[in-house]
């Protein structure tokens, strides 16, 4: 096992405390940062350190050069207030707030997990001003904020950090000519211009051009330094503090992966064959090892020259274990079912299947065009996009333009099929498919990431509403298929059979189980399948994650003599009525199993087609749900503070 280390809150003590000069002090304190961060997101499996480490000289400079925040008081208005409106760096954003006191250990060392630090940024963390990870919506807060402290008489300011790929969303446009219009010169932004997206180059995917000019043209007061180069980053900030009369932007031009050589741009591109690594993901033991004694090796080397001795590390204790082990993937195992457990946790991904289905039919349908929005590695649309390149179009981050492009092409006779995480495109472009929508066209919506796992990003990127959001249109199919195979057969059944919209809930992540389908099973519309039987209640449910947890607690109740039917409900709001008269006539007792909020999901729907065909009568439908905010964690953490894994299940069915 991995050996992890912290270097304490004291190291940054003794650092402040030392005769160092100002920028060597900063660069010791701004790699100590890298280090944290790098074994915080070893630790907790996941995490964004690309993003992280070339904002870090950034946010060191800040928390320990400029910023009041900390020494006036969190309470304290006239405090100078600083977020990330990209997000994704949060963990380097930690590691300084960590370095300064204000995070303690205990919560430090548990990022991404249930009671510790949200995968992005979260206002219930001390230190943290605003919730991020839905992009382009930075600039706009942080005015509010500065024209709050104006109004008020207020002292500080308000500085805002973006990336450069977050400029494809068209709300900074909107605040970047508001800001100006309204002569908020209290609020800086600072651009994190390192030039790279999720993992490709921001040139490839959406090129910004002259960012300079155009932001100049918006009335900013623009500057433009080296992000990493202490004395640049000084000057710039002291320039803008001296302008009274606009709001101000700095272009940071800095380098994605700084201060891990293997992790750097363009190094890491070049190694990934044009698809920067690092964007995402905890990396290998190896890699891990490599990347921190780099970084180690520094640190030791300054300490050394400015005559501080040997750095003193702490041991971060492995995650503590309770008398059960828990699977990553959720099911709570013994090591009695251990083997058994193994055997059912699956490699199969619903997302992958997903665009291999679309390659399949791509030949037979020169009509289909597939729309990304910077995300093509995570919705599995990579492939799509290397084989049938000319009816690919990448919009980058920009889901409302996106779209209202595929708007245009249905127009046209073509059949789009647009990607993008859930959280933002049933919510975020919902105006924008409504319009689409009442044209009477025929998109199909492809929502990745849809539900509750997994849970470590936070609310910012867990879909628990886009049912709700689309169902109420009159022409749009909500489904979300169970395993592999189901999906390809989805996938064709909107492409080649729908008459209406279509909106595909997939999970990202690896499938708990292969859910068990009837042999020969075939998608009909309305229908859904009985995956295991019993004979006490029947239990509908949808998705991998769910129908998982689902099965699990029927196994338990039966052990207890208890016989739970569950059905793979993957129509969420389409029904065949006598299918469904058939499926609830033997039982008094009908539960739902949500992967979303309680209200307008599958249940909603099924209790108005139960109470239009005079099926409730002498029966009780009961809603399992995740109930207000998602809970950030691993999956048994977020599915057990709902209630909603397998045991938690089992036990409220047995009450």
């Amino acid at each position: 096992m991995i050996e992890i280390a912290l270097l304490s809150v004291s190291e940054f003590g003794r650092v402040r405390g030392a005769s160092l000069e100002r920028l060597a002090r900063l660069s010791l304190i701004a790699d100590i940062c890298r280090a944290n961060t790098l074994a915080m997101v070893k630790r907790a499996g996941s995490g964004h350190l690309g993003t992280s480490f070339s904002a870090m000289d950034i946010v060191v400079y800040l928390y320990h050069e400029v910023l009041n925040t900390l020494s006036a008081g969190l309470d304290n208005p006239g405090r100078d207030i600083y977020f990330s409106s990209k997000g994704h760096d949060v963990p380097g954003l930690y590691s300084v707030l960590y370095s300064l006191g204000a995070i303690p250990r205990e919560k430090f060392i548990r990022l991404r997990r249930f009671g510790g630090l949200d995968g992005h940024p979260d206002t219930g963390i001390p230190g943290i001003e605003s919730n991020s990870g839905s992009l382009g919506m930075g600039i706009s807060k942080g005015k509010g904020m500065a024209w709050a402290k104006r109004h008020k008489g207020w002292g500080g300011r308000v500085y805002v950090l973006t990336g450069d790929g977050e400029f494809q969303e068209g709300q900074n446009f909107e605040a970047l000519q508001t800001a100006h219009h309204q002569g908020i010169s209290n609020l800086t932004v600072i651009i994190d211009h390192n030039k790279v997206q999720s993992d490709k180059p921001v040139s490839e995917i959406v090129d910004l051009g002259d960012l300079g000019g155009k932001l100049g043209a918006f009335g900013w007061h623009v500057e433009r330094c080296d992000g990493h180069d202490f004395g640049q980053l000084s000057a710039a900030v002291g320039r803008c503090r001296e302008v009274g009369d606009r709001p101000q932007i700095i272009i940071a031009d800095t380098i994605k992966g700084r201060g891990v050589s293997f992790m750097e741009h363009p190094q890491a591109l070049e190694d990934g064959k044009g698809l920067y690594p690092w964007h995402a993901g905890a990396p290998a033991d190896g890699p891990f090892e490599q990347g921190y004694a780099e970084i180690v090796g520094r640190i030791k080397a300054a300490y050394l020259a400015q005559g501080l001795g040997e750095p003193v590390f702490e041991r971060v204790e492995p995650e503590p274990q309770g008398r059960e082990r828990v699977t990553l993937l959720g099911e709570p195992v013994s090591e009695a079912a251990e083997d058994r457990i193994r055997a059912k946790v699956s490699d199969e991904y619903v997302a992958k299947a997903f665009g291999e289905a679309l390659l399949e039919i791509a030949p037979s349908r020169p009509d289909l065009v597939v729309l990304d929005a910077d995300l093509a590695s995570d919705c599995r649309v990579r492939g799509f996009e290397n084989a049938v390149a000319d009816r690919f179009i990448e919009n980058g981050i920009a889901e409302q333009d996106m779209v209202s492009m595929a708007g245009g092409l249905a127009r046209m006779g073509m059949l789009p099929v647009v990607n993008s995480f859930a959280a933002f495109l049933a919510s975020r472009a919902n105006e924008q498919i409504y319009n689409n929508a009442s044209e009477k066209t025929k998109i199909i919506y492809a929502l990745h990431y849809a539900g509750l796992i997994p849970a470590g990003p936070g609310k910012s990127h867990q879909s628990i509403r886009d049912i709700s959001l689309l169902g109420a249109l009159p022409n749009m199919t909500i489904v979300q298929p169970c395993n592999a195979d189901e999906t390809r057969q989805v996938v064709r059944w909107c492409v080649e059979e729908a008459r209406e919209n279509c909106a595909i809930r997939l999970i990202i992540s690896p499938s708990p189980r292969v859910v068990p389908l009837p042999p020969a099973y075939r998608l009909t519309y309305g229908r859904g399948a009985v995956i295991r039987d019993g004979k006490d209640a029947v239990m509908f449910a949808y998705g991998p994650v769910m129908l998982h947890e689902a099965l699990v607690a029927s196994e338990l109740l039966a052990e207890r003599g208890f016989g739970l039917r569950v059905v793979n409900m993957s129509w969420l709001n389409r029904f065949d009525a006598a299918w469904l008269a058939d499926a609830v006539r033997p039982f008094e007792r009908v539960y739902v199993l949500e992967d979303h909020a309680p209200v307008g999901g599958l249940s909603d729907r099924l209790r108005d087609a139960l109470h239009a065909a005079g099926l409730l009568d002498g029966r009780r439908l009961t809603t399992f749900a995740v109930e207000g905010w998602p809970a950030c964690g691993t999956p048994p953490e977020a599915l057990g503070a709902h209630g909603l894994d397998g045991i938690s299940l089992a036990e409220r069915l047995a009450r």
